[in-house]
């Protein structure tokens, strides 16, 4: 059964245009995963489908009552909302149907003919399907479970964290037990054993799900479908999307098959154009022998572009100082805040060349030992020590090295020339390469998609020469391009990275060690990666 259908969709800004003629289908119950490069449209796309955004040409068509609910980047909540408003307000398809059904119950002893008797049977199976008779239940069950603080449910929403605001629009989503669930970057925000939660939340659920994400395991585990959005670069070169059947695993492998199709395919008319080229230069008289439509297909063959390989961005580091012996070293941390303790006799040493990630849930302390041990917040009892050759850099979640008034070019360094090494080069052929061309150097940095501002702050910070990274959530809103970009700069630096991400695929990759915060201030430390972790706590568990 098909859910919705979009076809002939045309979006432009300005100048710009985001796509043209896109057509997209979702049948019922059926779990989709939009990828593309930052900026190309995914979160658009999502707008377009809600009716938040019109598009210049296209229609919509959906399922007579479909029933659908978004989560967005940066969710938006009434002014003056509680949570327990905004959930209430969520479930207020179940109300309804509970309060009809308590009518027409009461109706009964007057009125018990055959319509009623089936109304309230259509009724019991709606309630049923939007989650049950009591509602209360639900919210607080959802609440509690995605780490919202009773104390909170009754606070103004604007008083609440960025977290504790895209959990609430996460339980708002669930409770409306939509037919299609359209979520853009449900994990960011959410510690590692949450985000495992969600998966299985949502892979339990019967709606159908489009979903754009960052978190490859979130993705490979949920989908079976991947939608590719290629970006609109040009007339001849429109863009679109490009269906992949299976998980991200899948999309991969189907991926570099065609690539590598593509790929043979140009060499071979590359072959073909450099013949016929040779041939049209022997000269007038050669050329009289042969036919026209020769001629005119060999100058159609000049014409054509071929297949190009999607630009990646050029992330670099910059040279910096060898690594001492001793990097970061730190006995006996401890911090409260108040009665609450969030570090409790804590020893961290991190070496060079080591990737040391921290994990657990939000709120834990991972940010508070992070700015402990760079200096920005005195510990309570414990010493720190940097060794005399560590020169750190700082990404924190919140990109505040970032002014939004700025302009791209402005915000991406102070100099007009970037070095890399020995390698020296011009400020815009730097941002080139890290696809910021030279129109969008000119905008302000507020214009930018999250994506987008994550990759300039890293391009940026990763300039200063430091050969210690410090990176808060380095992982939000980068498409999976850059992301495996971001990836390799890591395995191959020399220095030593201290990395706090709840990307469990990343963890995998990049992490050579783990800080693991169990609670109450404990800090306990695991060699290898995230998987090697799970492993190894699973053995702990008694048995059921």
């Amino acid at each position: 059964m098909t859910l919705l259908r979009a076809f002939d969709l045309t979006l432009s800004f300005g100048s710009r245009t985001l796509f043209s003629d896109l057509e997209l289908v979702i049948e019922a119950g059926e779990r989709v995963g939009l990828v593309g490069v930052n900026g190309c449209g995914k979160s658009t796309l999502m707008k377009v489908l809600t009716g938040e955004v019109k598009p210049d040409t296209g229609t919509l068509q959906f399922q007579r009552g479909l029933r659908t609910s978004h989560l967005a980047q940066e969710p938006v909540f009434s002014p003056g909302a509680t949570p327990s408003s905004e959930l209430t307000v969520a479930q207020q398809p179940l109300r309804d149907a509970l309060d009809e059904h308590e009518r027409l119950s009461a109706s009964l002893e007057t009125n018990a003919d055959e319509r009623v008797l089936n109304r309230l049977s259509e009724l019991v199976e709606r309630i049923e399907h939007l989650g049950g008779w009591d509602t209360a239940h639900e919210a607080r069950k959802l609440l509690d479970r995605l780490g919202v603080d009773p104390a909170s449910w009754e606070q103004p929403i604007e008083q609440l964290s960025g977290g504790q605001r895209k959990r609430l629009a996460i339980a708002r989503a669930l409770l409306t037990h939509a037919d299609l669930l359209m979520f853009d970057e449900p994990t960011n925000h959410l510690d590692a054993e949450t985000v495992e939660w969600l998966e299985d939340e949502l892979d339990s659920r019967d709606s159908a799900l489009l979903l754009v994400t960052h978190d490859r395991s979130f993705l490979d585990g949920l989908v079976d479908r991947i939608i590719e959005v290629e970006p609109h670069v040009s007339d001849s070169q429109p863009g679109g999307l490009v269906s992949y059947p299976g998980n991200y695993e899948a999309y991969l492998e189907q991926k570099f098959v065609k690539l590598e199709e593509q790929k043979t395919g140009e060499h071979k008319r590359q072959q073909w154009i450099a013949q016929e080229v040779a041939w049209l230069r022997r000269g007038p008289k050669a050329r009289r022998t042969k036919s026209k439509a020769r001629i005119d297909r060999a100058r159609k063959l000049l014409s054509e572009k071929g297949f190009q390989r999607p630009r990646v961005p050029e992330l670099q580091l910059a040279a910096a100082p060898r690594l001492s012996q001793t990097v970061i070293e730190a006995s006996h941390l401890s911090k409260s805040f108040g009665e609450t303790k969030i570090l409790d006799d804590v020893s961290v040493i991190l070496q060079p060349g080591e990737r040391l990630a921290l994990l657990g849930k939000n709120g834990a302390g991972k940010t508070t030992l992070i700015r402990t041990l760079l200096g920005e917040l005195p510990p309570d009892a414990g010493t720190i020590r940097q060794g005399p050759k560590t020169r750190v850099v700082h990404y924190d979640q919140l990109r505040t090295a970032l002014d939004d008034e700025k302009t791209v070019f402005e915000a991406a360094w102070d100099d007009d020339w970037v070095t890399l090494g020995e390698k020296k080069m011009r400020l815009a052929e730097y941002l080139d390469d890290l696809l910021f061309p030279v129109p969008m150097q000119r905008m302000k940095v507020k214009g930018l998609s999250g994506g987008e501002r994550n990759r300039l702050l890293l391009a940026r910070l990763f300039l200063e020469g430091a050969n210690v990274l410090v990176l808060d959530e380095p992982t939000n809103d980068l498409d999976l391009v850059t992301l495996n970009v971001l990836e390799r700069l890591l395995l191959q630096f020399t220095g030593a990275v201290l990395l706090v991400t709840h990307d469990r695929y990343f963890l995998d990759k990049v992490a050579t060690a783990l800080l693991v915060f169990e609670g109450a201030g404990k800090v306990v430390r695991y060699e290898g990666n995230y998987e090697l972790y799970k492993r190894l706590t699973a053995k702990k568990r008694p048995s059921a």
